[in-house]
């Protein structure tokens, strides 16, 4: 059998991809070994150049008509295939929806283990890969590392930052794979109905939690969040339980590393925290003075979000004319 080499970095999601290979280059890099990226998919060969200037020393690419779309099936059988043929140490998938399950089955198909949603890595004296990763609802960290090889790991969007692009060169793979035919058929695809800007890539974030007693008295966040070109976001109780926002901040949401969090009538109970620790700044306004969010907040105000908000915004405007 040969032996296991090479840190392999896989993502559907272009964006997700460029910010692994930061993050892919530094361990390929002390593990003495080439960063390689899987590509997949359909007219997507000119993608390749951009990915060796963004760390990558091979471009595995296939491309194929049936891959034009993310069906389970098909993406596992190439992944499986290339895995199986070059034999990658490492391999560093992002974590979205598609592929999550991708992951967990191509680690099952490969004997190997797989550990989730890890937003630190490094690697320890004895050259093992060391995963980091939020467990208990945010109430501790653990750290995995791998008894076998390949090492499986997901990454979550804004884990890591974007590198710089410079002017390197590497190979490109064209690769013929024998597709796995997919168990379902994809009838129609309809775009999500979402604000143009992803909420893990904005650089100001206005969120509200329980202390918004209605729907309607969101325009206080948007007229904030206008003036400072931010987005507005929610803590999940507003989502899941008053199913006034679709999408919310938090462990189970998305988690975000803002410049600027404003966290408005948040209680910051940790699994709404775990979503947050990364940003840099964090303004916590509640009326409840003893309220977990204070803890953690760089600032902190006592009051009431009514009279709050609409005084933050005209002192802003003031200030921005």
């Amino acid at each position: 059998m040969s032996e296991y080499k090479d840190v392999w970095v896989f993502s559907e999601r272009h964006d997700l991809m460029l910010e692994m290979l930061g993050k892919g280059r530094e361990i390929a890099d002390k593990l003495q070994m080439e960063l390689g990226v899987v590509l997949v998919g359909f007219n997507v060969q000119r993608k390749a150049d951009e990915l060796i200037r963004y760390g990558a020393d091979k471009v595995y690419l296939v491309d194929d008509q049936a891959l034009e779309l993310f069906q389970l099936e098909a993406y596992l059988s190439v992944l499986h295939s290339l895995a199986t043929s070059h034999k990658p140490q490492v391999i560093l998938i992002g974590s979205t929806r598609n592929a999550k399950p991708l992951a967990a089955r191509l680690a099952t198909r490969l004997d190997a283990g797989c550990a989730p949603d890890c937003a630190k890595l490094s690697v320890d004296e004895q050259k093992r890969l060391v995963c980091e990763r939020i467990t208990y609802g945010g109430n501790a960290a653990t750290k995995i590392a791998f008894r076998a090889k390949p090492q499986i790991v997901t990454i979550p969007s804004r884990a890591f930052e974007k590198p710089a692009p410079k002017d390197r060169t590497g190979q490109i793979l064209k690769l013929d794979v024998k597709i796995e035919a997919p168990k379902t058929e994809i009838v129609d695809t309809k775009p999500l109905e979402t604000s143009a800007v992803r909420i893990e890539d904005a650089d100001v974030i206005i969120s509200c939690g329980r202390g918004l007693e209605k729907k309607d008295d969101k325009v206080l966040l948007d007229e904030l969040a206008s003036v400072l070109c931010g987005q507005v976001g929610c803590s999940r109780p507003l989502a899941e339980d008053r199913k006034w926002f679709t999408e919310w901040v938090g462990l189970s949401g998305h988690k975000v590393k803002p410049k600027l969090y404003i966290a408005c009538g948040i209680s910051g109970v940790i699994q709404h925290v775990a979503g947050i620790r990364d940003a840099k700044v964090i303004v916590a306004i509640n009326k409840d003075e003893n309220a977990p969010i204070f803890e953690l907040a760089d600032y902190g105000v006592v009051g009431n979000l009514y009279e709050i908000l609409p005084a933050l915004k005209e002192a802003l405007e003031r200030q921005l004319q």
